[in-house]
């Protein structure tokens, strides 16, 4: 559906977006993750046409947006991270002249907003004025402007902005009831919120792509290993001998609590699970565990690895590698073994 192509933007000396690659697919939802000043927000405006680029260029189902620009606005619904709302409007005045700009036939107009409106649920608001609704109000008009007239692509710059709890979880139900029916591409600084709904997530870091891939696998292939956590009645040094024979283990911290309990946090080496092993170590020491808990690795640890340092577009590289002559060591270890 999309196809961004060696896409750059300069302001001035700073170069906000660098040569950046990726492709959309139908009927998916993509999560758009970046920290602030990564680019996000600009590619975002350059994919809808309220930017123009340096270089590069954007095709929306195979028409490109400074070239064919009404074309390719036909198939893109836009929310951005501030709604363009007039707030001396009704909510009905402004959705019928946003469905005016839109060009909806105006024997479909009434039959279209009335859907929209109960869709994201400002129906029982459609005669109050913009300027007098909460935030989280404005913002559903805002996603119902973007909604309107259904077309294939919704872009949605961070949607749950001053929304509460309850009205988070409508907005990811909506999300998904959608992507039924479109592609749907959402920018957030709630990665918790990314990782509930998404089915794919592009990271961005100083303009360039540093990951592309589902949150399953990038917590897979980029994170470290995960981390064991225990709770016993013993001294340190007691935690350390036993846990010194315990195999795949990688890195050991021990620290005291109270009431003689130690905690201790254990790296596993990767693609172990140590678990068993730790228990029926203690065990065997009679030594009880009063806990014993698996950390998995986080999209947050994934999100903090990948966009930190100056190093960050080489990091999802050496992941890449690292992992690939894993995987060939595993394929030579087993021809070895069939011969």
């Amino acid at each position: 559906m999309i196809e961004v192509r060696n896409l750059v933007k300069k302001y001035g000396n700073h170069l906000a977006v660098d040569h950046l690659d990726f492709t959309i697919e139908a009927g998916r939802i993509y999560g758009f993750l970046g920290p602030n000043g990564a680019g996000k927000s600009t590619t975002m405006n350059i994919m809808t046409g309220y930017l123009g680029a340096t270089e590069g260029e954007v095709l929306i189902d195979g028409h490109d947006i400074l070239k064919e620009p009404e074309e390719a606005k036909r198939h893109i619904g836009y929310l951005p991270e501030q709604p363009p709302l007039y707030m001396d409007m009704t909510v009905r005045e402004y959705l019928e002249f946003a469905a005016e700009l839109k060009r909806i036939p105006r024997s479909k107009r009434e039959e279209s907003i009335t859907e929209v409106e109960k869709l994201v649920k400002i129906h029982d608001v459609e005669e109050r004025l913009i300027k007098n609704l909460s935030k989280g109000y404005r913002q559903r008009v805002g996603l119902a402007q973007a909604v309107l007239g259904f077309p294939e692509i919704i872009i949605l710059d961070e949607p749950s902005v001053g929304l509460d709890p309850k009205q988070i979880i409508e907005i990811r139900e909506l999300i998904r009831k959608l992507s039924k029916k479109h592609t749907v591409i959402l920018s957030s600084h709630i990665l918790a919120e990314v990782r509930e709904v998404c089915d794919h997530i592009l990271i961005i870091s100083k303009g360039r792509l540093v990951a592309s891939d589902t949150p399953e696998n990038l917590e897979k292939m980029l994170g470290d290993a995960d981390t064991v956590e225990i709770e016993a009645h013993a001294d340190p040094s007691e935690i350390r001998a036993v846990l010194k024979h315990v195999p795949g283990i990688e890195q050991v911290t021990v620290a005291s609590g109270e009431d003689g309990v130690t905690l201790a946090k254990i790296r596993e080496k990767r693609g172990e699970d140590i678990r068993e092993r730790i228990f029926q170590a203690f065990a065997a020491r009679d030594i009880p565990l009063l806990t014993l808990r698996l950390e998995h690795v986080s999209l947050e640890d994934v999100f903090m690895e990948l966009t930190q340092k100056d190093t960050v577009p080489d990091a999802f590289s050496r992941r890449k590698k690292k992992d690939g002559d894993e995987a060939k060591r595993e394929e030579e270890d087993e021809n070895a073994g069939n011969l």
